[in-house]
């Protein structure tokens, strides 16, 4: 599980030159920009990407890339997580079968609680 302060994430995005496309996917940010309240999305998916890397036990380790980490919606708006890349090729390594993921996000805050199926 993992929480951030929407605005801490606003803040990065606003100030820092490349921090969005180093972070996000291109279609990550395709969907946060079409939302009204788009930080909250780009905070729930910061999120995600974090517990994610909790829930690996790896942490942030050579071959994964923050975007490389992907979360969409399926046709229902159920949240998915999709590697990508050197990240899906690293993650594969270590046995990671399926994940699961769940984004919630208020006006302030925003967390994700990931959980991976490996193989026994």
């Amino acid at each position: 599980m993992d929480m951030i302060e929407v605005d801490r994430v606003a803040s990065k995005i606003g100030k820092e030159s490349g921090f969005r496309e180093l972070v996000f996917s291109k279609k990550e940010i395709e969907y946060c920009e079409s939302k009204a309240k788009k930080f909250e999305h780009y905070a729930a998916r910061f999120a995600a990407k974090e517990a994610f890397l909790k829930a690996l036990g790896t942490g942030w380790k050579s071959g994964i890339n923050f975007n490389e980490i992907e979360i969409s919606g399926d046709e229902l708006g159920k949240p998915e997580m999709t590697l990508l890349a050197e990240t899906e090729k690293s993650v594969a390594r270590n046995g990671a079968i399926k994940i699961f993921v769940s984004l919630s996000h208020l006006k302030n805050i925003a967390s994700a609680v990931v959980l991976i199926e490996t193989q026994s």
